[in-house]
């Protein structure tokens, strides 16, 4: 066989087009293969797991899977552990899998070993994926499975950082807004999973002086249908009137639904909300962390925008102190209120507690009396 040929022009970056296809087959149900040196380790994500996948799984190494789960889910479930870790699977029993990873219920029933570096990353390759974070894996000989997609550890690794450094923009036009009508959308492609990014330019801001800068993530429920058990609608506008009002500024509107877990992980959060937990409880439950998002590819954004140095408008101590990590000049932090609700109260008083944000209740229902 000849060897492969490189074409200029066409020759891509090997390690984002392994993990972006990783993705795409785990999105998709599909099991995938995570390589490190002579070590593989066959990956699927509970929510696909089915019958079938289970007995394949079985006959390719007979009692040697495993479930693996991030620390907040094995604290829930009566293990507490600060790092990830993985269950013995003697058998694919569906039951006890989905027992262990996904009921309110579910309880430990076997040792916990600590997890290796491949099932680290293979819970990392579920994250990029907006799935859950539990994965059923197996080892493999290097060369097995050689029809199935396999991604190498070092890549996925690699993955946040490279596309960090290939985000560029692929559009923009003027949107004349209601109450902004001098607003210029910029379309970035990149920064997280396969998504694209937007800053929304309002007015003509100075870049020579530190800039109007809020930080967005995507809100569906609030944003766009009003719900009433957040601030995230009220935050998006009353942002962008303000400064249409002012010198102008700039929204960088991120997709990272659900604090980065997902529009479909938001939804099962809010359904163990119904039930009493709260946001930051049903995300552990889930097993998430407090907080799944990244900030560098927005900082990244601003500086491809011309902006150096920035006044954020934001609640939230982590997006300040990612800036700053990430080399902007954050010369002033300003708060944004949203409006009060019987439905959104506790989630706002589990935001300042839980995660240090900076919401002032006097302010808040000072507004909500105007």
């Amino acid at each position: 066989m000849s060897p492969p040929v490189e074409i200029p022009g066409l020759s891509f970056g090997a390690t984002q087009t392994a993990v972006e296809r990783a993705i795409a087959e785990l999105r998709s149900g599909r099991p995938v293969v995570i390589g490190f040196e002579d070590q593989a380790l066959l990956v699927i994500g509970v929510e696909a797991l089915d019958a079938g996948i289970a007995e394949g799984f079985t006959a390719l190494g007979p009692g040697l899977g495993r479930l693996v789960l991030p620390a907040p889910r094995l604290t829930r479930i009566g293990a507490p552990r600060s790092c990830a870790g993985s269950i013995a699977l003697p058998d694919m029993d569906l039951a006890r899998i989905e027992t262990l990873a996904l009921r309110i219920d579910g309880r430990i029933d076997a040792p916990v070993a600590l997890a290796t570096p491949l099932d680290r990353a293979a819970l990392e390759l579920l994250g990029f994926a907006l799935l859950l974070p539990a994965a059923v894996v197996t080892p493999i000989a290097g060369d097995a499975l050689p029809h199935l997609l396999r991604v190498e550890k070092e890549d996925i690794a690699a993955f946040h950082s490279e596309q960090v450094r290939s985000l560029h923009v692929v559009g923009r036009a003027p949107v004349p807004l209601e109450g902004a009508v001098d607003t210029e959308f910029v379309v970035f492609r990149g920064g997280e999973g396969l998504r694209d990014q937007v800053a929304v330019v309002v007015g003509k801001p100075d870049l020579t002086q530190a800039v109007p800068v809020r930080l967005h993530s995507a809100c569906l429920t609030g944003d766009l249908f009003g719900s009433l058990k957040c601030d995230c609608g009220d935050q998006l506008r009353d942002t962008v009137q303000r400064m249409a009002r002012s010198s102008g500024g700039i929204l960088l509107y991120l997709d990272q639904e659900g604090r980065g877990n997902g529009i479909a992980n938001k939804m099962r959060a809010y359904q163990l909300q119904s039930q009493g937990f709260d946001t930051y409880e049903a995300d552990a439950a889930l097993g998430f962390d407090l907080d799944q998002r990244r900030f560098d590819f927005a900082a990244e954004m601003l500086r491809q925008l011309g902006v150096a140095a920035v006044e954020i408008i934001t609640n939230n101590p982590q997006k300040i102190a990612a800036l700053k990590a990430a080399g902007i000049d954050v010369v002033a932090d300003r708060r944004v209120l949203g409006r009060p609700t019987a439905e959104n109260v506790r989630y706002l008083a589990s935001k300042r507690d839980r995660a240090g944000h900076y919401i002032d209740f006097d302010a808040l229902t000072a507004r909500a009396s105007d």
